[in-house]
């Protein structure tokens, strides 16, 4: 499944493309993470879905919420975003 726009819980995104890598199709890098982005919060859910195998509705709200409500401020890029978020969902289990 992939996660849309419509999904999401929260409306507070701004959805601006970033010029160096409007795409988001690549992994994650070292390009700064916005939180409040939409276009890079989903991007961040489906690589992660993709990257466990599996991805539905209320998993990607749950990634959402930990974005939105856990993620710790020294998480500056896509890649620390990524492996920060793949520790916290498996060790929770879900």
């Amino acid at each position: 499944m992939k996660f849309l726009k419509e999904h999401l819980q929260s409306s507070h995104y701004s959805w601006e493309t970033i010029s160096s890598h409007s795409a988001f199709t690549s992994e994650p890098d070292r390009r700064s993470f916005d939180r409040f982005n939409g276009n890079q919060v989903l991007f961040i859910i489906n690589y992660l879905g993709s990257s466990l195998g599996r991805l539905t509705l209320s998993h990607g709200q749950k990634i959402e919420e930990l974005i939105s409500t856990q993620l710790p401020q020294h998480t500056k890029s896509e890649l620390s975003v990524f492996n920060w978020l793949r520790g916290v969902y498996l060790y929770y289990g879900n």
